[in-house]
């Protein structure tokens, strides 16, 4: 997650001219889309049970790698780990690599790692999250120049796709389904919008099936920490309005408005950027937002971000709700 906010979406989406942080307390929700889905899920099982205990190891695992700094034993050492589990919930697994040089001039070998659930089914959803490190956690005070564990930043969106993987693997629903963990996305610079997503960057213009196309995307970013609050984030709600709603009204259905809060802030910097300019693909990204401070969570690119911070509530709350959109997924 960037360090940095843009106030000038206009460079990305033509229409999307200035979002700012409204916090609108907007809480109005969609009669039509409660009857319509309600009738058309009708026909289909409950969706599986989000198990967070799950997720929660998943995290723990990556974490306990180290710090994944491109370039370095663990950060290698996690791709292995990712691929690994990927492919024994029987999803199609690659490496997608690439030469890849940061602002700073060092040169790296890029691992974006793809997965596909059900690739013959045409109608598609992907799922990404980034799954490498900052270098260095510089918004400490102490340390500033060290890596650092990174769980929320990262890792908590890892898990909760993975558990995701792992509960599709057991179900199988009649529903396509690609999963992007991307790399170099935290290696950037302040005011240097295009330093970071690297690895999203790369996907977009370099897409793993030739012109690839997805009805929509939806982006996990610091979705583990205790007490997060996810708002509607700008882009988001510019590129996918109809996918916005379709989320938050499903959170708010399971009880979990208190993360899923139907306030507004401005678009973002984040890898959804990407897929929706670069790829053509509408994107939302659900990402912990601190209305207090009006930035993002205190952990941010700090050393705190550990396994202390991350609730299996969140998890929960994250992986129930998007576990149950792509589960609805079955009646187009």
């Amino acid at each position: 997650m960037k360090t940095f906010i843009r106030f000038f979406a206009c460079c990305l989406l033509p229409t999307a001219c200035c979002f700012f942080s409204s916090c609108s307390n907007d809480t109005t929700q969609d009669d039509t889309t409660h009857s319509t889905t309600d009738n058309n899920k009708s026909s289909l099982p409950p969706a599986p049970k989000f198990n967070e205990d799950s997720a929660y190891a998943f995290v723990k695992a990556q974490v306990d790698f180290g710090p994944r700094v491109p370039g370095t034993t663990s950060h290698a050492k996690c791709a292995e780990y990712l691929v690994s589990k990927l492919k024994s919930f029987g999803w199609k697994t690659q490496i997608q690599n690439g030469n890849i040089t940061t602002y700073d001039g060092k040169k790296f070998n890029l691992k974006n790692i793809i997965a596909s659930y059900k690739p013959e089914i045409t109608h598609r959803i992907l799922l990404l999250s980034h799954w490498d490190s900052r270098p260095f956690a510089d918004s400490a005070t102490i340390d500033s120049d060290k890596p650092f564990d990174s769980a929320d930043d990262g890792p908590s969106g890892v898990g909760v796709i993975l558990e995701i993987a792992r509960q599709l693997r057991i179900a199988q629903p009649n529903v396509g389904i690609d999963i992007l963990f991307d790399d170099l996305e935290d290696y950037g610079k302040e005011n240097d919008h295009n330093s970071w997503a690297l690895g999203t960057q790369y996907w977009a213009k370099n897409p793993h099936t030739p012109a690839y196309k997805a009805q929509y995307g939806i982006l996990l970013d610091m979705v583990g920490a205790k007490g997060a609050t996810f708002p509607r984030e700008g882009l988001s709600r510019e590129s996918a309005p109809h996918i916005v709603k379709k989320i938050w009204n499903k959170a708010s259905r399971l009880n979990y408005s208190n993360y899923f809060v139907f306030d507004d802030i401005h678009g973002i910097t984040d890898d959804h950027a990407y897929i929706i300019s670069e790829a053509n693909i509408p994107c939302v990204d659900i990402v912990n937002w601190d209305f207090n401070t009006g930035n993002f969570a205190y952990y941010h690119h700090r050393h705190s971000d550990n396994m202390t911070i991350i609730d299996k509530n969140t998890l929960k709350a994250v992986g129930q709700t998007v576990l149950e959109v792509l589960w609805e997924e079955q009646k187009h």
